[in-house]
């Protein structure tokens, strides 16, 4: 049905060099067929090179695969095997990399959870994942984990601290001291340590070089509102070549620093920052979680030059008292996703910073990036102040279809279809989720929005998130991007509510600019004189901070 797809977006490709031709319609030339001879051709070649910067302590090419060497040997002596799952309870600390690198060496899947789930969540990934092994901060393993393992007398536990690795303390950030010692886990710093004095005389252990391209490589779980999350299958082969387009389409400098914004577990920190900085043979800017004041400072320490996360992590750098211009004056390259951006967000940041927030545009199950503004590219801006999120990158196909999959004209709305080699083949043990996801060899994306006659896609929102007033549809982020367009706004999230009278009703809950004074009143007025009648709230809600993820995505399903 698709095999006649019109790419117009090709005209739109990055001017310097790529032939828009071969780089749409050919499958993407990725230079590694996998994610570890990714990782080892970093060593290889610049194994000086940092890898990581963390608080003041630096560990290079080199030291990462000595430790990460290190750990999996430690695993296999514990009879760890190819295809094992190895869960990563953490936040961004030095111990993600070392422990997803060792499953990588021993053919095992790396798994990753949110730090933020509490016990229900974690057993539940755990069982679902049959993970072999559990890796944790110490104090998530004494909050949280301790009492869950209880269940699972199989799974090894291995601890480490927030504080490994670090040159210097940071309270802001790396908070109260962990446990010192967790009883009845191994602590990883004295694996690593006794692994270094035994490699020499013990026997030598089968540690690879390369993935099989198709193999899994990680786990990552999506948002799940009920029952077990799913997890995508992120093949090693997935994972590579997501990277590369990163490299490649954001024309990203090698040895250039990366401010790792995104968490880790997440799938932008996966491949937008681990993948695009192997790729590069460049060093991640890791900072434990995200304070819009420290990851600023440490753009300026390390001289940062490439950034992406969600909208609200740029917002909250931009409204921190804390943040001088300055400390962002060497990024050259700055990217979103994770939510359609406002434009008067994107403008407010470049008057102040000089940079431009490009957007980009992806799922887990497209192992993140899919659709992105050319970097030499202005973002247009459709008629409520939203940008587009981009146009399919290298490689990669979509189109716009309405419910019975029927490709759609140019401005139509229907759901975004996407099809590539970054989009995986599905998830963790759930043929029927697996079947649902797809239709003809494309990844249904549950997101709904428009493609304009250039190729330029647009999000409206997802379809779950549409608000039926009065039998109207009305879409959130429409209502979202005007209340933007206040100038006390500082976030706004928009859900629909019951009403007895039209069904459901609009609410909108925000948060305010430090400083700047609005009653709901005069929101609802302001909103009133701009949309029509079914669309504008009748409900506002003023917090002093709207709930997020981890991620700094809004949680709509928490302001019902």
């Amino acid at each position: 049905m698709t095999d006649d797809l019109p790419r117009p977006w090709l005209a739109l490709y990055p001017s310097d060099g790529i032939d828009a031709a071969q780089a749409g319609r050919a499958p993407f030339s990725a230079r590694f067929a996998d994610a570890l001879s990714l990782f080892r051709h970093a060593v290889a070649t610049r194994p000086a090179n940092a890898a990581i910067h963390y608080f003041d302590r630096s560990i290079d090419y080199a030291g990462l695969d000595r430790m990460s060497d290190a750990f999996a040997r430690f695993l296999y002596d514990q009879g760890i095997a190819e295809g094992d799952r190895i869960a990563l309870y953490l936040q961004n600390v030095p111990s993600f990399l070392i422990g997803m690198l060792a499953a990588w060496k021993l053919g095992a899947i790396a798994v990753t959870i949110n730090p933020m789930n509490r016990s229900r969540e974690l057993r539940l990934l755990l069982a679902d994942s049959g993970a072999r092994v559990l890796v944790a901060h110490r104090d998530l393993h004494e909050e949280v984990a301790r009492e869950v393992l209880q269940d699972f007398p199989g799974i090894l536990a291995v601890t480490t601290s927030a504080r490994d690795f670090q040159g210097r303390d940071d309270p802001r950030v790396l908070g109260e001291a962990e446990p010192e010692s967790c009883p009845g886990t191994h602590d990883l710093m004295a694996l690593l340590g006794s692994a270094a004095d035994t490699a020499s005389s013990s026997a030598p252990t089968p540690l690879r070089t390369q993935a099989d391209a198709d193999q899994p490589a990680i786990i990552v779980y999506t948002s799940g509102t009920t029952g077990v999350p799913k997890g995508a299958v992120v093949s090693h082969r997935n994972f590579a070549v997501d990277a590369d387009i990163w490299r490649a389409w954001m024309d990203l400098r090698e040895g250039g620093p990366i401010l790792a914004i995104a968490p880790l577990f997440h799938i932008t920190g996966l491949v937008g920052h681990i993948g695009a900085a192997f790729a590069t043979n460049s060093a991640m800017i890791l900072s434990k979680r995200f304070h819009p004041a420290v990851m600023a400072e440490s753009a300026a320490e390390y001289q940062a030059e490439f950034a992406v996360g969600a909208i609200t992590a740029f917002i909250a750098i931009m409204n921190s008292p804390e943040v001088r211009p300055e400390y962002l004056r060497t990024i050259e390259k700055a990217y979103t996703g994770g939510a359609p951006v406002p434009a008067s967000v994107v403008d407010e940041f470049g008057r102040k910073f000089g940079i431009v927030i490009r957007s980009t545009y992806g799922l887990t199950e497209s192992t993140s990036l899919a659709v992105a503004v050319p970097r030499d590219r202005t973002t247009p801006v459709d008629a409520n102040g939203a940008c587009a999120i981009g146009v399919p990158v290298f490689g990669t196909d979509a189109y716009v279809a309405d419910e019975t999959g029927k490709r759609l004209p140019p401005d139509e709305v229907g759901e975004i279809f996407l099809r590539g080699p970054q989009v995986v083949s599905g998830y963790w043990q759930r043929e029927d989720a697996t079947r649902e996801a797809f239709f003809d060899g494309y990844l249904r994306t549950g997101d709904v929005g428009y493609m304009n006659a250039e190729g330029w896609l647009f999000i409206v929102d997802r379809k779950k998130d549409m608000i039926s007033a009065s039998g109207y549809k009305v879409w959130p982020k429409e209502v979202e991007d005007v209340i933007y367009g206040h100038p006390a706004i500082r976030e706004a999230a928009v859900v629909g509510v019951k009403d007895d009278y039209r069904g459901e009703t609009v609410k909108a809950v925000v948060s305010l600019k430090p400083g700047m004074s609005l009653d709901s009143a005069e929101l609802i007025a302001f909103c009133k004189e701009r949309m029509a009648a079914y669309k504008y709230p009748r409900q506002v809600i003023i917090l002093d901070e709207l709930p997020k993820t981890v991620t700094g995505k809004i949680l709509r399903r928490e302001l019902r």
